[in-house]
């Protein structure tokens, strides 16, 4: 079992595709960590040898930020936007989409599910 930051990497996938499992690494930085690790791409995670997953972790310890770090970076950064007002921040605080997307029709995701029709209108008595 290959266990890098905290993740345990699938066993029958292969490497590239593996580490994109831990927070902060897509498939182009996976290649690259491959790559400068000087690792075979097509080998599986289970056909790993101890010393090779001991290279991959210095080296995504040493070079990439990844989950825990990454997270609180990223929360941090959307906190300094909306304690100092901007645009972005606003929209963060209301729940909208902060990256021009329309907002009239769809926005679903960040706005939230409506109420159904029945649930909006109030009978006065």
């Amino acid at each position: 079992m290959a266990r890098i930051t905290g993740i345990d990497l699938p066993r029958d996938k292969k490497i590239e595709i593996a580490l994109t499992y831990i927070f902060g690494i897509g498939r182009s930085t996976s290649k690259k960590i491959v790559k400068e690790t000087g690792l075979d791409s097509n080998i599986r995670v289970k056909d790993l040898a101890e010393g090779d997953i001991v290279k991959l972790r210095s080296y995504i310890d040493k070079e990439i930020k990844v989950e825990g770090d990454l997270r609180r970076d990223v929360s941090q950064n959307i906190k300094r936007l909306m304690e100092i007002g901007s645009y972005r921040g606003v929209r963060h605080r209301k729940g909208l989409p902060v990256r021009g997307q329309r907002t009239h029709t769809n926005a679903r995701a960040r706005k939230g599910a409506r109420p159904s029709v029945g649930a909006r209108k109030k009978v006065k008595t």
